[in-house]
């Protein structure tokens, strides 16, 4: 028997599958799951149908059935099989089982899809042409008027969002709840992760598992004083999405998560790369239309506080304490009176910044939040560093280091270690700087963490080195223990701060081979190409290269560097250049920070 469906053609005795007539590469046991599914497209299998069926007396693992299952998605696209939690999985797409090798009709075409049975009536000549057209005309104007009523409603009711999902669990890292599919949402379970797990490597998991699944959610349910609380983060593309929610028992905090889920702005900020304008103006517009909804306010907080506009940030989270407040959200008034404190903190009131600061942690300490009390104690480290209090910061980031060890939340804890070994090194405390980048070195080997965690060792070694020579192995170790990562942060500054080297040195040779092999279009990998286009003199590839990172920066909201390139293009001499654009960006955007920066450069260009 051959199948077809969309682009595809399979032939369950053979087992070849073809595209566009082409043969695509699929293991044995993959072609037998696919002709199980298709052969039943009705039925949904579970793993242990799918083992018994396929690997029969063979003793291997549920794993090869998820591994065949995945595999098929990434050549026939995500909507071919379904997953139906604690059942299993069904073929889903329109096929036709082709009963010969002669041309198709419609008795020899069968669809998977039960359809009624269309009755052919004998029908009578018309043998006045204009009455055809007039009634044919007629026809497809009534299908049309039809489709256009009907579809917008039927395509609203099968919309189901596709999110993948790492077990949640609870406090003691067991799993606390499963999602099941709904007329809203189609989930897939991650039975091979943790929590824990993944959002300690969400740079070397997600990439994995992006192309199948772009939509990954995450997180945690603990329970404090006959209230329980979820804690999660669902991951995409372009963004991140997180917050808090709370209510009488963990059913009804899951029932919240995915009310909130269903908010049409969430995929608009995951799935597509907006410009923090442009996500300010989708957020305003979802407050305006769920008010009471406060992630989606303290995420626009948060984007009014990335912009700069401190002033609409503190009205709004004025606004988030004062609803907090009414309603006895405790989780939300801490979160509002920590953004509060930020503000304050980068207006420099540092004495206002920690009385707000002080007035969260007591919000936090009431529901037992312990990592929003690890991040408060970490703010509070800015606040004494500018106070020039050593032995403050050291407290205040121990405290952090603490609070996350006993959240099992291994990221905050590494974080409060090694900002705890830079701001050793900006206070000339040379012990403590080594003392405690050792201990997070540890505490990674304890943990077992990915190779690109370590990578965050060389890079601060690089920061204690005096001189740009002394910097360079540190840097390279830098890239060699993210060779799996190349976007992760630390390799991404490392690379630039090696590609500046190598270009001041003249060993363009080396340059190159930092950018061979970056394959991923962003706007640091842009700029890296941008600098050695333009030490080879290459003024085109200069041009289109600057231009795209300009491009990439500012939709990702990235001004620092959207600022170097303007200062690129103003200090080039080519007629293709608007000076005037860049040398008003530069005037618009720049901050004093960037400013003292890059005074020369400046001064030398009359900007």
């Amino acid at each position: 028997m051959r199948y077809k469906f969309d682009n595809f053609e399979f032939d369950s005795t053979s087992l070849i599958l073809k595209k566009h007539d082409e043969p695509l590469a699929i293991r044995h046991n993959e072609a037998k799951v696919l002709k199980l599914l298709l052969e039943h497209s009705d039925d949904v299998f579970s793993k242990e149908d799918i083992l018994s069926h396929v690997w029969q007396d063979k003793v291997v693992s549920e794993q090869a059935v998820f591994q065949s299952i995945s595999h098929l998605r990434s050549l026939l696209g995500n909507q071919a099989i379904k997953t139906f939690s604690k059942r299993g999985y069904q073929w889903q797409l329109k096929a036709y089982s082709i009963q010969s090798d002669a041309n198709w009709t419609q008795s020899d075409i069968n669809s998977t899809e039960v359809k009624p049975q269309a009755c052919t009536l004998p029908q009578p000549k018309i043998r006045n042409s204009q009455l055809a057209i007039a009634l044919a005309s007629l026809a497809l104007f009534t299908i049309a008027v039809i489709y256009l009523i009907l579809a917008p409603a039927q395509e609203e009711k099968s919309f189901a969002i596709k999110i993948a999902y790492v077990p949640i669990t609870d406090q003691q890292g067991g799993k606390a709840a499963i999602l099941d599919d709904n007329e809203h949402f189609d989930f897939t379970e991650l039975p091979q992760l943790n929590t824990t797990q993944f959002q300690a490597s969400t740079e070397f998991e997600y990439p994995l598992l992006a192309k199948e699944h772009p939509l990954v959610l995450s997180g945690s349910i603990r329970t404090q004083k006959k209230q329980t609380y979820i804690d999660f983060i669902l991951k995409g593309p372009f963004a991140d999405w997180q917050g808090q929610l709370s209510g009488v028992d963990q059913q009804d905090v899951i029932n919240q998560l995915q009310q909130h889920l269903q908010r049409p702005v969430i995929y608009h900020l995951l799935n597509k790369a907006q410009t923090p304008e442009i996500k300010q103006a989708n957020l305003s517009i979802a407050h305006q239309q769920t008010p009471n909804d406060l992630i989606i306010l303290g995420q626009l907080i948060e984007t009014y506080i990335r912009m700069g506009e401190l002033e609409k940030a503190m009205v709004m989270a004025n606004k988030l304490e004062n609803i907090s407040v009414s309603k006895s959200k405790t989780q939300y008034i801490g979160n509002a009176l920590l953004f509060q404190s930020q503000i304050l903190t980068r207006k420099e009131l540092f004495d206002l910044s920690a009385h707000k600061l002080a007035s969260a942690i007591e919000q936090f300490e009431k529901i037992n939040d312990l990592n929003r009390q690890a991040d408060a104690w970490f703010a509070q480290s800015w606040i004494d560093h500018n106070k020039a209090d050593y032995q403050a910061i050291k407290e205040s980031l121990l405290k952090s280091s603490q609070l996350a060890f006993e959240a099992k939340d291994k990221q905050r804890e590494l974080s409060a270690l090694t900002y705890l070994s830079v701001l050793a090194h900006k206070n000339h405390q040379e012990d403590d700087k080594y003392l405690y980048l050792r201990q997070a070195e540890n505490k990674m080997k304890a943990y077992q963490l990915p190779s690109y965690h370590f990578a965050i060792v060389p890079y601060h070694y690089a920061i204690f080195a005096k001189s740009i020579q002394d910097k360079e192995p540190h840097l390279r170790q830098v890239l060699a223990l993210a060779t799996l990562t190349p976007d992760f942060w630390a390799a991404q500054n490392s690379r630039q701060q090696l590609m500046k080297y190598y270009i001041s040195q003249n060993r363009l040779s080396e340059a190159q081979t930092l950018v061979n092999g970056i394959t991923k279009d962003n706007a640091q990998n842009s700029y890296l190409r941008t600098l050695l286009a333009q030490a080879q003199q290459n003024n085109d590839a200069f041009i289109n290269h600057a231009q795209r990172t300009f491009e990439q920066a500012e939709l990702a909201g990235n001004t620092y560097l959207s600022l170097e390139i303007a200062l690129l293009m103003c200090s080039t001499k080519s007629t293709q250049v608007n000076y005037d654009f860049y040398s008003q960006y530069i005037d618009e955007k720049a901050t004093s920070y960037w400013r003292s920066n890059n005074k020369e450069k400046l001064l030398a260009l009359n900007l």
